[in-house]
């Protein structure tokens, strides 16, 4: 199943996606409560949004074995985690917008884990019981500053750094589905969950014996080979298998 959040008349409204129609719920498909309404619209007359707003985005780095490779790095032995603020947060058909354009500014297409009920300490074998399901990200880095800071907060928490969407889907392998990224219609990134370092279920297990996780949190799960930079004018289009595509466009802040 489909969910999304969604602007309709000037509301921010939640719903569940049947074909080419939005069935409204009555509040946050997160909570438990959330029961369908009998209001439907046409998925051309709303705005799609970011699915979520996280309270606390995670992410996760060099997690794919082509993307180690061709950095010449050696596999991490455990998930390398880091946080970035939830302010980075945009949706689809939004755009990125570059606060230092005379950076390298880099692209990381990504499979996102959404948070269904509060996580502490979950083990590997019960972790996707804690998972709602999975959206489309694109992780955009400022490579200035995360080499020069040599860590990845301000680097990656931007606004608008963090495209989410446009859909959350609960019906997906989250380890084997392909992945792939175009800008301006060339194919730039073409992998797939098969090849992650540490599954799914490994990265909820590590994440949650450091930190509670709760409904709506996020986890950015890597990125495979093929990243690369942007620049003012690029159109950039995230796709994976099951979930959808997420468009986003490249503009430059405004000084």
């Amino acid at each position: 199943m489909k969910y999304c959040r969604f602007l309709h008349d000037g509301q921010i409204k939640y719903g569940m996606i049947d074909v080419d129609h939005v069935v409204e719920l009555t509040e946050s498909y997160i909570k438990k409560t959330a029961a369908p309404t009998h209001r439907m619209h046409l998925l051309e007359e709303v705005t799609l949004l970011a699915p979520v707003e996280p309270l606390q985005i995670v992410e996760i780095g060099l997690n794919y074995v082509d993307h180690a490779k061709e950095l010449d790095l050696p596999l991490p032995k455990e998930p390398m985690m880091f946080m970035v603020s939830p302010s980075a947060v945009t949706g689809p058909h939004e755009a990125i917008v570059l606060a230092h354009p005379e950076h390298r500014i880099d692209f990381e297409a990504e499979l996102v884990i959404v948070i269904g009920k509060k996580a502490h300490r979950v083990s590997k074998a019960n972790a996707l019981d804690y998972v709602f399901g999975y959206t489309v990200g694109l992780d955009i880095s400022d490579r200035v500053l995360q080499n020069g800071d040599r860590q990845y907060t301000r680097a990656k928490s931007y606004s608008t750094y963090k495209p989410l969407g446009p859909v959350v889907e609960t019906n997906i392998n989250p380890n084997k589905v392909s992945i792939q990224l175009r800008v301006n219609g060339e194919l730039k990134q073409d992998g797939t969950t098969r090849n992650l370092v540490h599954p799914i279920e490994k990265i909820i297990e590590t994440v949650t014996e450091v930190m509670t996780l709760y409904p709506g949190d996020i986890i950015f799960t890597g990125s495979p080979a093929g990243v690369g930079p942007i620049q003012k004018g690029d159109k950039l289009e995230t796709t994976i298998e099951g979930i959808g595509t997420l468009h986003n466009f490249v503009v430059e802040r405004e000084h």
